[in-house]
């Protein structure tokens, strides 16, 4: 089982494109604003190239872990060593009757969703205790990365 660089991609650039519609002003983005301490004045001095570039980075390394989440053939791959060529034929017989199993946009969406809410909003919960946020800040971000997690795992699994 190899790696689809593709579907990486676009659920790297799906992260992106929630981040433009849930950030929007008519959505999250004036509460967001609010609650992170930001104004206009402050995002519009950054360097939204460089923002945009270096979220995507991160994006596309959330995907790369989200592809071991909601891809469960992956786990069969890791009990050989990561290898199919030095793999017992149990292994190919295995992938036969399985490899495809549980491979659907539904399913990785599931996944995705159970990831960004159970695991990345708690960090993002955890990380606000200590920088004195609110919990609509947790709510709101924790809201963008669980819904672009289950678009991300949907993606991937879907794709992979």
């Amino acid at each position: 089982m190899t790696i689809n660089w593709i579907a990486i991609v676009a659920a790297a650039f799906s992260a992106l494109i929630v981040g433009f519609i849930w950030y929007n002003p008519k959505v999250m983005g004036t509460i967001w604003m609010k609650e992170a301490g930001l104004d206009e004045e402050k995002i519009k001095g950054g360097n939204m190239a460089a923002v945009l570039g270096m979220a995507f980075v991160y994006s596309f390394f959330i995907a790369l872990v989200l592809r071991f989440l909601v891809v469960h053939q992956t786990g069969a791959l890791g009990m050989i060593g990561g290898s199919e060529t030095n793999a017992l034929p149990s292994y190919t017989a295995f992938m036969a009757d399985y490899g495809t199993a549980f491979r659907t946009f539904k399913h990785g969406a599931l996944h995705g969703f159970l990831t960004g809410l159970l695991f990345i909003t708690p960090t993002i919960g955890v990380n606000a205790l200590f920088e004195k946020k609110s919990v609509k800040y947790v709510l709101v971000s924790g809201g963008y990365w669980t819904i672009t997690c289950t678009v991300m795992g949907g993606i991937i699994c879907s794709m992979i």
